[in-house]
């Protein structure tokens, strides 16, 4: 069920003032994360309307969980971070999604968490489409 309120759910314009659209995998819809301090920094929202992880079956937790990996593989091919942090929040938000964030040695945040919109770096929609597309290809 969606929620007409809920970003995810939309798409379109609500998703669009922090994310842009890379594409659909199996289990939902993978954005860049348009603050990026962390280049390469990714979202996956799932494709229920859920707040918690412990409302999927263990069958629908595993496939969403293959999904993050495989958004960490291609961030790792295309941006090689020494580590993707996960975070998986939503306090006021409640739809299910992972915020896969590379962390560089040296770079901002390292040796800590990372700061949740730091709202330093926007990119142009040129910029963001052509990190969806080397992901897209890394996928």
């Amino acid at each position: 069920m969606k929620d007409v309120n809920c970003a995810y759910c939309m798409q379109g314009e609500l998703v669009a003032k922090f994310a842009y659209p890379i594409c659909k995998m199996n289990t939902g819809f993978l954005y860049v994360f348009k603050e990026q301090s962390h280049p390469g920094r990714l979202i996956l929202a799932h494709d229920k309307h859920i707040s918690e992880m412990i409302e999927l079956t263990d069958e629908e937790r595993n496939a969403f969980f293959a999904d993050v990996a495989k958004a960490a593989r291609a961030i790792h091919k295309v941006y090689q971070p020494n580590k993707v942090n996960y975070g998986a929040y939503g306090d006021t938000g409640c739809h299910l999604h992972m915020h896969l964030v590379p962390k560089y040695e040296g770079g901002a945040e390292w040796g800590g968490v990372f700061e949740m919109n730091p709202g330093k770096v926007l990119l142009t929609d040129v910029e963001y489409e052509e990190i969806a597309e080397k992901i897209r290809q890394a996928l």
